[in-house]
């Protein structure tokens, strides 16, 4: 898909290098300013080098950002991998953040450059018909990982209760709390960046404790990131470590970035304020990956270590005699046999509690539902910078909602109701597949749009870069079409055949 526009008019468009005075330029970005109307002043620090005042100033959006590396849907791929194949595939967690940052820093370098995001881009130089393609891929993306959080909260809150509240219930309770999170932007940018800094806090805590009380053999943890090896591995270890990347990076994820960093007040017509501005975006979203990788590491190596290659009535057993499920509440029925566990977030969390006691499981819940109802949140957020970019609708935070929650609520509670807490997992992973087959809409474009000079000028991609960036792309992509077909093969269905072939 490549832009049909003139390079006078990509030139002519851009907001970089241009010769207009400093009001103008910020009244063309108020104009086309999100609801987050709200700009961030950064500091002037006499002197050179860097700068931990500005870098302050700067940090907020990758740790919004982020949110998506810790969604439910990523807990879950975590802790399945951990359970199948122990220790072995840390590397392949390591290096998926990895290639996520990478794709991140596109997403960074074209809203800094531009005063654009993606959405806005691709409004600007896409003809209709592929930007309308484009647009309804990413609002499919951002349905079905908001079915996901919808997913993960609602078994949190069916954990939390001990049962007392039912699968369909979890699920209207996401609907009210989110409207009630959603307006806290009302009290300031800074206290909303706040507050999603206390959601991935409690998640690394909470995950956190988990591994000190299971205790993994650190030299293996270690090994295990550093060494590229997965011994007596087959088909379901290859599977899980293909199904990591595809449940790390987002599409939606790379045009929610774009427009959070046009929240920093940047003069645009400046070289070095553009070149600073990248330099600090970059150092937070790299801390904030690390935050990412290392609860996800958590969860991995907690798994890794309590479940590996444990047996079915090993675990069954365990929990029959367990006296915090005395009353079976939410005692799930685990197969007596000798197949190798099976784990999902719901089943994770009831055989922590099985063989660290209530306190884990709890804690485990918590974790649950702070990433669920994080990441549901950003997803509204990206829904409002996707339309407002695609179609240049300006929609209340109320219509939004509803429009999103609406597409993501109405199946996942007709499953919860007609259906069970399985069947409801069964649906998480078939998400991630979705999430796969949707990732080249973004990254595809972002590739395109950094790389093309009279867009970027003196920031696009050079040639170095092009190239590194289009393997990474393509391995990228390859893998999550592996993981999709793989996935939809296993179904055993041709209709699902035809529906893979035609996307």
């Amino acid at each position: 898909m490549a832009p049909q526009k003139s390079d006078r008019e990509i030139k002519r468009k851009t907001n970089y290098g241009a010769t207009n005075s400093a009001e103008s330029n910020h009244h063309q970005e108020d104009e086309s300013q999100t609801y987050l109307d709200e700009k961030i002043v950064i500091p002037e620090v006499s002197g050179y080098g860097f700068s931990f005042r500005k870098l302050w100033a700067f940090t907020g959006p990758g740790f919004l950002m982020s949110i998506a590396y810790l969604d439910p849907g990523n807990i879950e791929s975590d802790l399945q991998c951990g359970a199948i194949a122990g220790f072995q595939l840390l590397w392949v967690l390591l290096w998926a953040t990895i290639l996520g940052l990478l794709c991140q820093r596109l997403a960074i370098r074209l809203g800094v450059v531009t005063g654009k995001d993606l959405g806005e881009i691709c409004y600007d130089y896409y003809p209709k018909a592929p930007r309308v393609l484009l647009w309804i891929m990413i609002e499919i993306a951002i349905i079905g990982s908001d079915m996901q959080e919808v997913i993960g909260t609602a078994i949190a809150f069916h954990l939390l209760s001990a049962g007392r509240i039912p699968l369909w219930g979890g699920i209207l309770i996401t609907i009210v709390d989110t409207f009630f999170f959603l307006f806290l932007d009302k009290y300031g940018l800074r206290k909303l960046e706040a507050f999603f800094g206390l959601l991935i806090t409690i998640m690394a805590v909470t995950f956190g404790y988990e591994y000190v009380v299971v205790q993994p053999n650190q030299k293996e943890v270690l090994k295990g990131i550093f060494i590229p090896y997965c011994k007596n591995c087959g088909h379901e270890e290859l599977l899980q470590a293909v199904g990591i990347v595809g449940a790390i990076i987002m599409p939606h994820n790379i045009y929610l970035h774009s427009s959070l960093v046009k929240t920093r007040e940047i003069d645009r017509t400046d070289k070095k304020a553009v070149k600073e501005a990248n330099m600090y975006f970059l150092t937070e979203s790299t801390s904030a990956l690390f935050v990412s990788f290392l609860i996800n590491l958590f969860v991995m190596a907690v798994f890794g270590q309590a479940f590996f290659q444990k047996q079915n009535s090993v675990v069954h057993d365990v929990c029959a005699n367990s006296s915090i499920f005395a009353n079976h509440s939410i005692f799930p029925n685990f197969p007596n046999d000798n197949e190798t566990v099976s784990v999902d977030i719901f089943q994770g969390g009831i055989i922590l509690g099985c063989y660290f006691g209530s306190v884990a499981l709890y804690i485990w819940a918590i974790g649950i539902l702070a990433a669920g109802q994080s990441s549901t949140m950003t997803g509204t957020y990206a829904g409002q910078f996707v339309m407002e970019g695609f179609l240049k609708l300006r929609w209340s935070r109320f219509a939004r909602v509803v429009f999103t929650r609406a597409f993501a609520i109405l199946p996942t509670i007709f499953v919860a109701i007609f259906k069970n807490i399985k069947d409801l997992s069964g649906l998480n992973d078939f998400l991630n597949v979705l999430q796969s087959i949707l990732l080249p809409f973004a990254v595809i474009p972002v590739l395109t749009f950094t790389s093309l000079q009279p867009l970027m000028q003196d920031f696009a991609n050079g040639i170095l870069a092009k190239i590194v960036m289009t393997l990474i792309t393509g391995l990228v992509c390859i893998i999550n079409l592996y993981f999709v077909v793989v996935s939809i093969i296993s179904l055993n269905y041709l209709a699902y055949y035809i529906v893979i072939a035609f996307v």
